[in-house]
């Protein structure tokens, strides 16, 4: 397995920071959010400069971070999603991303149309060359469980249909890590490992109540080493968004990361 660092981890660095940190740190690879992107094109950068800072610091990149809007959107605003789906996507397949993210709609939405749009993604994403990869949630409304975006990535009945593994999500919604044994490896885009809080129970925590891999109470060894048994074989993702890790020096927070990620590493 190779180890990536999701950005979020280290969110309040400027793009190219980020890249040059993730470097310097060891790891394998970078998950970057498209936003960075369009907010340094914005800001007079060029896409060209990211595709050369990643070949000069070594980086591949595992898959990028996010399609969102698209689950929800009615009537003609579903077509407008539509269209900036197909540009961050084309983004990512020119970064050679192999993924995307596609998020679920935070609000209450009907599973059978989620799955119908997921198969609208799939579709645009075979013709721009990137795979949109499903994931769940934990404190959203629609797709909130591990079990629920299997459903949805069976129903798509596509080969290119993925899910996203995430071990907060998947503690945090009270699910079990033995879904995982249900789910093909190859049906596995990539594992974001975190750790959670230690403060609130399950089912009532958010994004900034992760913490450092070790930190809290998942067995995050139990589970990659599930992960391993089932053939899996491909990134484990260190994705945090706590801001007292944020505040603190961004290399410092990235050496520690990756030391604790092989601590769980199996064998």
């Amino acid at each position: 397995m190779k180890i990536t660092l999701n950005t979020s981890t280290i969110k309040p660095q400027p793009l190219m920071k980020k890249i040059e940190l993730v470097a310097a740190a060891g790891y394998d690879g970078i998950e970057l959010w498209l936003n960075d992107i369009y907010e340094y094109v914005g800001q007079g950068g060029e896409v060209s400069d990211v595709e050369k800072a990643l070949a000069d610091n070594g980086l591949f990149v595992p898959c990028m971070i996010a399609m969102r809007g698209w689950a929800e959107a009615e009537g003609f605003e579903y077509n407008i999603m539509l269209e900036d789906v197909k540009r961050r996507m084309e983004l990512a397949a020119r970064l050679k991303s192999p993924y995307i993210v596609a998020t679920p709609a935070f609000v209450d939405c009907p599973l059978n149309q989620i799955s119908e749009r997921y198969r609208d993604l799939l579709r645009i994403g075979k013709e721009a060359g990137v795979r949109p990869t499903m994931e769940y949630i934990s404190f959203f409304k629609s797709v909130w469980r591990t079990r629920q975006a299997w459903q949805i990535v069976q129903e798509a009945a596509s080969p290119d249909a993925t899910i996203i593994l995430d071990a907060f999500h998947t503690w945090n919604s009270g699910s079990s890590i033995e879904e995982y044994r249900s789910i093909p490896a190859a049906k596995i885009s990539h594992y974001h490992i975190d750790d959670a809080g230690n403060d609130r129970p399950q089912m009532q925590q958010i994004d900034p109540d992760r913490l450092m891999v070790g930190d809290g109470p998942i067995d995050l060894k139990a589970e990659l080493a599930l992960l391993k048994e089932i053939g899996y074989d491909g990134c484990v993702s260190l994705e945090l968004f706590n801001k007292d890790l944020w505040k603190k020096d961004p290399l410092e927070v990235l050496k520690l990361g990756l030391e604790r990620v092989r601590s769980v590493m199996p064998d």
